[in-house]
């Protein structure tokens, strides 16, 4: 059998291979047996007529329908016995048969990319610490009181604690309704901060029955507009917030807290557990974008489409059934995403390269260890979770990314921010 291979980028190649007749004899062999199963000669039952008989008459048929398998069976123990590493889906891109004496065909495939490392360690980033506020916590307080509110109608909003129901008509610059553009029974609640401030303002003190004219100015693709609404009263409603006091901590917790001390508490440390989780998150993004920054790699196409397809699969775990809805669209989504997926895929392979240069690997102790970490929070039997992580591939590459990640973190210089404002 020859073959050759001619390289047509870093990531992408060509292999060209000719097979004789008698290699290709042991191929064709199961394309007629394949066959024989389904086809129907006189004098024979379906599927039980001689393979020789069956080779006179439809041997020719056969091999020609069968080229394409016989040319993927043919690459494979090509690249098996080349120890070509190929990923993705090869595709045939030519193909030639001469019966009973050669057959050449083309592949196109890809490859992961030779990876030069270069800078991953001794990097300089900055780890910003959020210290959590007092504001923070009244403002999670308000946020527990607000939805567990009760309304009780009144006469009128005299603070932002009210809801509003109203028709909202839009006017013209001489003051004269536009047809089509009336908004019935909107519900506004003066206290919602999305609400616009002219709205809020023109509401306060408002009570039923009473018409409020506003102008309301906003910002649109970088153009300011204006609009000008008649809003009429129809019902006022007073939001009545819970008094914060233990009652209403036993009963928000189901008595995991029975004081408000306690509960404040428990609060502020779950806020500082959120923050530094999102303070951890962050520099670990920021260390990986620092190390993709430092290295040149070609991404095969194949591996951007395989993270493409995991985040697609993402997105609809997250609807019922996996059913998306109607109006979303899996081409407007694969192309938004595409420069994130070839990030990952970028990452991907310096990821390898680092854990193999460095010779991060994962033993059995570290598997045991997460079962018995995992199986109580799981509600699992410890020996019956580790027989199932020590078969996991996903658990594997768990824990070697939290080494790799352990293991770039202590070797980069990393400089400490605390502040107060929030970030993503």
């Amino acid at each position: 059998m020859e073959v050759s291979i001619t390289d047509i980028t870093d990531v992408e190649k060509e292999i060209l291979i000719q097979a004789t007749a008698d290699e290709l004899a042991p191929h064709f062999e199961k394309a007629y047996r394949r066959y024989q199963a389904k086809i129907e000669i006189r004098g024979f039952r379906k599927g039980k007529a001689p393979i020789d008989l069956v080779k006179k008459i439809h041997g020719e048929s056969i091999e020609y329908n069968s080229l394409d398998t016989v040319a993927s069976d043919v690459y494979r123990q090509v690249v098996e016995q080349n120890n070509i590493k190929p990923i993705g889906e090869p595709v045939l891109t030519d193909i030639d048969y001469k019966r009973g004496e050669l057959l050449t065909f083309k592949i196109k495939y890809e490859v992961k990319p030779k990876v030069e490392l270069k800078e991953y360690k001794g990097i300089s980033v900055e780890k910003v610490i959020h210290r959590v506020t007092d504001k923070e916590v009244e403002d999670e307080i308000l946020r527990l009181r607000k939805s567990n509110s009760t309304i009780q109608e009144t006469d009128v909003a005299r603070d932002d604690e009210h809801i509003i129901t109203a028709d909202i008509q839009e006017l013209d610059d001489a003051g004269t309704p536009i047809i089509g553009r009336k908004s019935a029974d909107a519900k506004l609640y003066l206290a919602d901060e999305t609400l616009y401030p002219q709205i809020r303002e023109a509401l306060r003190d408002s009570a039923v029955e009473m018409v409020r004219r506003v102008k309301v100015d906003h910002e649109h693709d970088g153009k300011k507009h204006s609009n000008n609404l008649d809003i009429t009263v129809k019902k006022v409603e007073k939001v009545l917030l819970p008094e914060l006091n233990d009652e209403f901590i036993k009963n928000i917790t189901k008595e995991k807290a029975t004081s408000v001390d306690e509960f404040l508490k428990q609060l502020r440390d779950d806020l500082e557990t959120y923050w530094k989780e999102r303070t951890d998150r962050k520099l670990t993004d920021t260390l990986i974008g620092e190390i993709v920054h430092r290295h040149e790699v070609t991404v095969p196409d194949s591996l951007v489409k395989g993270m493409l397809e995991s985040l697609f699969e993402e997105v609809k775990n997250r609807y019922p059934n996996k059913k998306l809805p109607p109006d979303f669209s899996e081409e407007k989504f694969r192309e938004t995403n595409k420069g994130y997926a070839t990030f990952q895929a970028r990452w991907y392979l310096i990821r390898e390269c680092i854990i193999n240069t460095e010779g991060i690997t994962v033993d059995d102790k570290e598997i045991e260890h997460l079962a018995e970490i995992d199986a109580p929070k799981m509600g699992i039997d410890k020996e019956r979770l580790l027989q199932f992580y020590r078969t996991s591939g996903t658990v594997k590459d768990r824990i070697l990314s939290d080494k790799l990640m352990t293991f770039l973190l202590e070797n980069q210089v990393v400089t400490e921010r605390v502040t107060e404002d929030t970030f993503d």
